[in-house]
């Protein structure tokens, strides 16, 4: 059975009147990468905020390994917490930044020599401690501030959107090296993120919220390949989604036109949502597909042609290497399998509007 480092439990918080958790309850176990993810506003920051001690939920409880520590401060958590904004000391070179924590904690100098080094070698700045923050790059202050918080110790180390400041080569550069720490340090890392490419590329789990609420928790493959509702879907990659009519098992139908699916359990003329991702939507010569089309906008993306397509009073997204220039008419094709029909989420719909 896996470990509950960190238990939400029940967990409401309103800011002026607004509420941005409501009944949130979430487990985070020993040694994983997780990753809140969701648009601005929707309570991942304040999450990680509360499990951090900044912030006190309006009710309810954190735990961390059964022990209740909702009333207690930041630092009598076992937890650090890596900020968007780097704040560094600019007064302090790199090694006293990374040595505040501990000489706040009154260890030895020996002992806190040995730690500086330790851990500039695990963020690849060997040689770095008398360099002042100004002069180094964006990745490598936010290497010192990982550095920083690793040295304390923690079992849970917290970080808010802390590559948001970089350009996107050097972000690639630290989702890599992010991995390669925990897999090293063997202890729990929770990520906020709005950006999905980031939380697919480094997570274990993902929980999808938006307004407060998750909308999904699993691991990446199954966010991206079983969306349970729309928002994900759409959230989650580039997605077409429709309006359908789920006439009975297996059979759906969009703009008036009948399609074959794989889905069954829904209720008889049930109102569903229809999603198909654009790498699903293959083109062909006109009469070939399900229905024809006309090309209306093409963008080379770099490892794909990303296509726009109007068919049925609909606009469609295509992706695919091989590219149709714009006019022209086209085939769409998509197999049974990769109509993804979904429930409408009328509840999680009237939550959500609560808080609009």
């Amino acid at each position: 059975m896996e470990t509950v480092t960190v238990h939400l439990d029940h967990v409401f918080k309103t800011y002026d009147e607004k509420k941005v958790l409501d009944d949130f309850n979430l487990d985070i176990h020993h040694n994983e990468f997780v990753t809140l993810l969701g648009p601005s506003g929707c309570g991942k920051t304040t999450t990680l905020r509360i499990i951090g001690g900044f912030e006190a939920p309006d009710s309810g409880s954190v735990l961390f390994e059964g022990k209740d520590i909702t009333g207690l401060a930041p630092e009598q958590r076992r937890v650090n917490t890596v900020f968007q904004k780097y704040s560094l000391f600019s007064h302090m070179d790199v090694a006293e930044n990374i040595a505040f924590g501990l000489k706040m904690k009154k260890k030895s100098r020996s002992y806190i020599e040995d730690k500086i080094k330790y851990a500039l070698h695990l963020v690849d700045l060997d040689g770095f401690e008398h360099r002042r923050p100004e002069s180094l790059s964006g990745g490598q202050q936010q290497r010192v501030a990982i550095a920083r918080a690793i040295v304390n110790e923690p079992s849970v180390l917290l970080l808010d959107e802390p590559l948001s400041a970089l350009d996107k080569k050097l972000r690639h550069e630290m989702q890599q090296e992010l991995i390669r720490l925990k897999q090293e340090l063997g202890i729990t890392f929770l990520f906020v993120t709005h950006d999905q490419e980031e939380a697919l590329t480094m997570s274990d789990r993902i929980i999808v919220m938006n307004q407060g609420l998750i909308l999904q928790d699993g691991s990446p493959t199954d966010i991206y390949n079983e969306p349970q509702n729309a928002f994900v879907a759409d959230f989650i990659g580039q997605s077409n989604i429709f309006d359908g009519i789920m006439h009975e098992d297996l059979l759906v139908e969009i703009a008036g036109r009948n399609y074959e699916c794989i889905d069954s359990g829904f209720s008889p003329n049930e109102n569903v949502d229809v999603v198909i991702r654009p790498e699903d939507v293959e083109l062909r010569e006109p009469g070939e597909g399900l229905l024809d089309g006309v090309v209306t906008s093409i963008l080379f993306k770099g490892v794909h042609y990303e296509m726009h397509l109007q068919a049925d009073g609909l606009e469609w997204l295509a992706q695919s290497t091989i590219a149709s220039p714009v006019d022209k008419h086209v085939g769409i094709y998509v197999k049974p399998e990769n109509f993804q029909i979904m429930h409408k989420p009328i509840l999680s719909a009237q939550r959500i509007a609560q808080h609009e």
